[in-house]
């Protein structure tokens, strides 16, 4: 029965090839890496036919800064490694190309149909394969398990509203989960969830983003232009569709170009007005969230125009990426983005390691667990709206002694759970030694 149903969803995904170019043209419109080398996810190779890879697959940007950490140990304990990395987008792709070594092969994650799959797995065959934190996808792990390449989900979540989506299909999902050779979990949440849905070999080995260590000399230049300036800097870091909106609204409210809030004005004069940073999370959308602020009378500094320090603006653009320690580096606080929009918040950690104090919006349910630790060491504090987090940076920035201790707070937690890297290094090595 379970052989019927997967051919049945390979089949679905087959008929479903030419809905998937047509959408990867469309998308290379704006971002020309889904143009890319697109036979390769169909199972077609322009690299020679090798063996004895370890693979990782990190479908996209936070996922392959994830598994950058990973490889950082397993290099260092395994210098002769072979890495295949493998992606599902053109941002996870472009960060991953930096992660590469001679020897080591970079190609798209195939799509998930019987033959491509095949292909795939008879052209590479990894030693191991290490899927990083959700990716778990039916006919990758069957193809796995029937060429006998141990396939590990590492660094793993599942949030709540997942799990219930792998309930309702668990004719499908069950046992995607259950041929898994291990599941290294971040939290004890996200191991219950995924025992519940299948997974097997279940261990807790912590989150890889708590062992992230600011690029250094990013951060000190970051604190070097923020000691320069004469006002608070306010940070909207990784931010989703709506929340600029969001942030513009309140600014409008509030705010005037050049002006303290109204809240504030009583006790501050014009020159402390906080000066706004906002970092969309997506590429892509860095001209429309430019011209979104343009269009409202506003004036943008792009970082990708900065000659030298930061110049004057209503709004600062950080339209780069790898740059985000500068970022938290020259912010006094940052707004979490993906919090304030119904979409699960992003990674927080980054920015404790940075020493920024951080402020969460309402919705947080895909870094719940590491949410509420940082919310428990004082690290950061919890908004109902984009307003209230707004008006609240405003006074954690200008409260020294408040903000003092949550930079350190910040530095604590950080530090307090680090150690996934070297677990699950140590993981991988075993895998390989048994195979």
């Amino acid at each position: 029965m379970q052989r019927l149903v997967l051919w049945l969803y390979g089949l679905l995904l087959w008929l479903a090839t030419p809905l998937l170019r047509r959408k990867l043209r469309r998308r290379a419109v704006a971002e020309p890496g889904y143009a890319q080398a697109v036979d390769e996810r169909f199972g077609d190779y322009t690299q020679p036919a090798d063996a004895g890879f370890v693979w990782v697959h990190a479908v996209s940007l936070g996922e392959t800064r994830a598994a950058a950490i990973l490889l950082a140990q397993l290099r260092a304990q395994q210098p002769g490694l072979r890495l295949l990395l493998t992606h599902g987008t053109a941002t996870g792709r472009a960060e991953g190309a930096r992660l590469l070594r001679p020897g080591d092969v970079q190609v798209w994650q195939p799509w998930d149909t019987p033959g491509a799959v095949r292909r795939f797995l008879q052209h590479f065959r990894p030693a191991v394969g290490i899927l990083m934190e959700t990716e778990v996808w039916p006919c990758l792990v069957a193809g796995c398990w029937e060429q006998g390449v141990p396939l590990v989900l590492a660094n793993a979540r599942l949030n709540e509203k997942s799990r219930d989506g792998a309930l309702r299909l668990a004719w499908l999902a069950r046992p995607a989960y259950a041929s898994l050779a291990a599941v290294w979990a971040q939290t004890e949440g996200d191991a219950e969830r995924l025992r519940q849905v299948g997974a097997r070999s279940v261990r807790v080995l912590g989150n890889l983003k708590f062992d992230v260590r600011p690029n250094a000399a990013l951060l000190a230049q970051g604190r070097a232009w923020r000691a320069g300036l004469a006002r608070p800097v306010l940070l909207l870091a990784s931010s989703r569709e709506g929340e600029e909106a969001m942030w513009l609204q309140y600014f409008k409210q509030n705010m005037a170009p050049g002006q303290c809030g109204k809240a504030q004005a009583a006790i501050n004069n014009d020159d402390a007005a906080p000066q706004w940073l906002i970092v969309p999370r997506h590429p892509q959308r860095f001209d429309e969230v430019a011209a979104l602020c343009q269009a409202a009378g506003l004036s943008v500094a792009r970082r990708s125009q900065w000659d030298g320090a930061p110049p004057v603006a209503d709004v600062w653009l950080g339209d780069t990426l790898g740059e985000m320690a500068l970022y938290y580096g020259l912010a006094d606080v940052a707004l979490l983005g993906g919090s304030f929009a119904p979409l699960g918040g992003q990674n927080l950690i980054e920015a404790a390691a940075c020493g920024c104090p951080i402020v969460l919006g309402p919705h947080t349910f895909n870094f719940a667990e590491a949410a509420e630790l940082a919310l428990r060491a004082g690290a950061a504090q919890r908004v109902a709206d984009l307003a209230e987090g707004a008006a609240l940076a405003c006074a954690l920035a200008r409260d020294a002694a408040r903000h003092q201790a949550m930079q350190a707070s910040c530095q604590h937690f950080a530090q307090a759970h680090s150690g996934a890297a070297h677990a699950m290094a140590q993981a991988v090595l075993a895998l390989l030694a048994h195979h």
